[in-house]
């Protein structure tokens, strides 16, 4: 009988467990990527080995492509929820849509959609903010960067104000083309990530 008991308990734990998990779909561009990298040495693969070492199940899906818009990345959502059905959606997105000059009114109107999207499929929001270089003009870099800002406030979304903080500016830190972090950088952005993606889990 005490066997039993114990087999039985066990099963419960492992269904808990199972239960427990869930899937974290990242949408991102060449950043999540790891453009210019190993793979292996991304924040997304850190970001896996973080999440197993801390005791979560959950299954990362990295959905990145290099060269990404917010466009292509609305265009490609609502596949990705439908096959992943993720309880965790990070948006990664925006960057390029900025160094092309692209509206920032553009980009906040796919952002929105995707968000909406995702929640109305029962997923949680990360959106990763991002800034652009001061020499694409005050005005325009400033639009940019309140973009995140004002989605998060109006979806209600998590939000990590700069993906980049800490990271942009510092050569030591950025690839050669100095628009990819380096793999010195990945783990720098993983704990950018981290304490606003932990409490969605």
């Amino acid at each position: 009988m005490r066997v039993w008991f114990l087999s039985a308990g066990l099963a419960l734990m492992c269904m808990a467990q199972n239960a427990a998990a869930g899937t974290v779909l990242i949408v991102g561009d060449s950043i999540s990527a790891a453009f210019g990298l190993d793979t292996r040495q991304g924040w997304v693969a850190l970001l896996e080995k973080r999440l197993k070492e801390q005791g979560f199940n959950d299954q990362v899906v990295n959905a990145s492509v290099s060269g990404d818009t917010s466009a292509g990345g609305q265009a490609r959502l609502p596949a990705l929820l439908a096959e992943h059905k993720p309880q965790v959606v990070i948006l990664e997105l925006g960057g390029n849509d900025g160094l092309r000059g692209q509206p920032p009114q553009q980009l906040q109107q796919n952002l929105a959609s995707m968000i909406d999207s995702a929640q109305a499929g029962g997923a949680k929001v990360l959106l990763l903010g991002m800034q652009l270089p001061p020499n694409y003009g005050v005005r325009y870099t400033q639009a940019f960067a309140q973009v995140y800002g004002q989605l998060a406030s109006d979806k209600k979304v998590a939000l990590v104000p700069f993906f980049l903080d800490g990271i942009g500016g510092h050569p030591e830190l950025m690839q050669a083309d100095g628009l990819h972090p380096a793999a010195a950088a990945q783990g720098k952005l993983l704990e950018n990530v981290w304490p606003t993606l932990k409490p969605l889990l």
